[in-house]
């Protein structure tokens, strides 16, 4: 099984005829991701290698289905990207778009109250499961079916981990990045509960970094809640104060949101913490062959 996303889904591409979009659907296809439909205002009519292009997403929606979407817009543009998205009835949207003002993320959070959708990102590599469906950046390849969830702050990261687990024979039931910015959708407290009631993933692996309190709200959330073992790593232990570490969220302020600060609430959490990504794979390796309890 997995989450959010299946051989079911049917994506439309938003920004289907820009560079990003136009690359990015090509390689979701070829995984097999059924992308249904592609937007792209005043270009309707004309085809993007076979797959119909509309001018709004509620005529994609109304001519093909679709029930996901994949944003691929300049920054200025993403915020209404999302909300006409879920405007059309859209229920899951993956915004791939990095560098949103975070105004317009806080708009966007406003506009989705009350509504029943999920956002996935910005600033995020999507969403994966494999051997069913892939939404964003994510290269299939390294990935492999198997029952470990991922989910992450960090694209580059997810990929180590990934490749890590796949080499070790270790499939993932479904890989989430929930976006490196201040203001998002999917946290990770919203991926646990989904992980929790799936009864094709076993264990989780969460990737945390410096910068707000996602971790500790997991944290949290593991000790009450979960039943599922859970691996994590955090990403920044030598980050300074007050510098901003490659994500816009990543900025420990006013000495909270350190590395060592989330460690221990994940630690104490009874969540088994691994010091550098390299053992990652080990870790999960031996939690699952019941070498390691915690």
């Amino acid at each position: 099984m997995s989450i959010l996303v299946n051989s079911d889904t049917k994506v439309v591409v938003q920004g289907i005829t820009g560079k990003e979009g136009a690359f990015h659907t090509g390689q979701m296809a070829a995984y097999g991701t059924r992308v249904v439909a592609g937007v792209s205002p005043g270009k309707a009519g004309q085809p993007f290698d076979g797959i119909p292009v509309f001018n709004t997403v509620r005529d994609a929606v109304q001519a093909t289905g679709a029930n996901a979407s994949a944003v691929f817009v300049p920054p200025r543009f993403a915020a209404d990207a999302v909300m006409e998205a879920m405007e059309a009835g859209i229920r899951t949207v993956v915004c791939l778009t990095e560098g949103i003002p975070t105004l317009d993320m806080i708009a966007v959070r406003q506009y989705m109250k009350g509504m029943n959708a999920r956002l996935i990102g910005p600033n995020t590599p999507g969403v994966i499961s494999p051997g069913y469906c892939k939404i964003g950046v994510m290269a299939g390849y390294i990935h492999r079916q198997g029952r470990v969830g991922i989910t992450s702050r960090s694209g580059t990261l997810t990929y180590e981990v990934v490749d890590q687990l796949t080499k070790k024979g270790i499939g993932q039931s479904t890989c989430v990045g929930i976006g490196g910015d201040p203001v998002i959708g999917l946290n990770f407290v919203d991926v646990l509960e989904m992980f929790e009631h799936d009864e094709g993933t076993d264990a989780v692996v969460i990737i945390g970094e410096i910068g707000g309190t996602a971790e500790e709200d997991a944290a949290g959330y593991f000790r009450k809640h979960m039943t599922k073992p859970v691996i994590a790593f955090i990403a920044g232990i030598s980050a300074p104060p007050g510098r901003r570490m490659g994500h816009a969220g990543a900025i420990i302020s006013g000495g909270k949101g350190t590395a060592e600060e989330k460690m221990h609430a994940l630690g104490e959490a009874g969540i088994l913490v691994v010091p550098d990504p390299a053992g990652i794979g080990d870790a999960v390796s031996n939690m699952l062959s019941g070498r390691q309890k915690h």
